[in-house]
């Protein structure tokens, strides 16, 4: 046993590689969520949803639900699935709607409620409909002729309308 052992030692510094680890990555416009990103105050946030609500003809309440429960308020936030920012926007659909910094909150909130709007209008006013596709994607909401049977998606639809006034 020595003797195998022995041998398995002189393979060592056959498979050791002298290397320094590469710095930092240098990635533009990504940023890590870290405890240093805390929710945003409400004055600066309600300025930004009343302005994309305005350029959007979208209800205030209804971009500030579905920031909510995307970010809880958190411009820095990422998701698993690489969703960033306040309105947690995919990176196709950031770049579709000429968004140069996903984590700049009031870009970030005028894309989502641009996306937001065109998904109410795409289904017609069914908010509803909307929903389902600005969460699982439009695709699952067409394969699906409604609301995807996915209980992520049920139960985001039932918190944002339920955060709404008079549902």
């Amino acid at each position: 046993m020595a003797a195998i052992r022995s041998q398995w030692d002189s393979f060592d510094d056959f498979f050791t590689l002298n290397w320094d680890p590469p710095g930092p990555v240098a990635m533009p416009n990504v940023r890590v969520p870290t405890a240093d990103c805390p929710p945003m105050q409400d004055a600066e946030l309600d300025q930004i949803i009343q302005s994309a609500a305005g350029h959007n003809d979208m209800p205030p309440e209804l971009i500030k639900a579905v920031m909510g429960q995307e970010s809880a308020f958190h411009p820095c936030s990422v998701s698993t699935a690489g969703a960033m920012g306040l309105m947690q926007l995919m990176p196709a659909t950031a770049q579709a709607l000429a968004v140069t910094d996903p984590f700049a909150p009031a870009q970030n909130v005028e894309a989502g409620a641009k996306y937001l709007k065109q998904l109410i209008e795409r289904y017609h006013g069914d908010v509803r409909l909307a929903l389902g596709a600005y969460n699982a994607g439009a695709g699952r909401v067409d394969q699906a002729g409604g609301i995807p049977d996915i209980p992520e998606t049920i139960d985001y639809i039932r918190r944002i309308m339920d955060a709404l006034p008079n549902q």
